[in-house]
C-alpha cells in the first residue's frame, strides 16, 4: 500500500520526472490519496485547463482510492506542525494518513525531505 501526495499524482499526469515510478506503482500496489491532496490535484489540473474528469476516472479505474481525513489524522497533522511549519496542511495530512496506515507517503515535493516514511520520486 502506498499513500500519494498530490505532487506525485501531478508528476504522473504531466509526464514529469518520477511520474513513471508512480504509474508503475499504481499497477503493482494499492494506492491511496488523502481527500485534501486529491482536491489539490484537481485544483491544479483544472487551473491549467486539463481534463480532470478523465484523469480522475483513469486513476480510479487503476485502483486508486481517496481516503477521508479522520480526527486522528487531523490531530497528528496539527502536532506535526509544531516541528514542521514549512509543510502545508495537505502535506501534513498526507503524512498523517501514511503514518496511521504504517506505509510510505510518496511525493515530488523536496520540502518534505527524505526522512522515515517519505519516498521521494525524484
Amino acid at each position: 500500500m502506498i499513500v500519494l501526495d498530490s505532487s506525485a499524482l501531478l508528476a504522473m499526469f504531466s509526464d514529469e520526472p518520477g511520474g513513471d515510478e508512480v504509474r508503475v506503482a499504481m499497477s503493482l500496489d494499492h494506492v491511496i490519496c488523502p481527500a485534501p491532496n486529491w482536491s489539490e490535484c484537481a485544483q491544479k489540473m483544472l487551473a491549467k485547463g486539463r481534463d480532470w474528469a478523465s484523469a480522475a476516472s483513469w486513476v480510479r479505474q487503476m485502483g486508486l482510492s481517496v481516503e477521508p481525513v479522520t480526527a486522528v489524522d487531523a490531530e497528528w497533522a496539527a502536532e506535526f506542525w509544531l516541528t514542521h511549519r514549512h509543510l502545508s496542511l495537505a502535506d501534513r495530512l498526507c503524512l498523517a494518513l501514511a503514518h496511521r496506515l504504517g506505509v510510505d507517503a510518496w511525493t515530488a515535493d523536496a520540502a518534505w525531505g527524505d526522512g522515515p516514511g517519505i519516498h521521494q520520486i525524484r
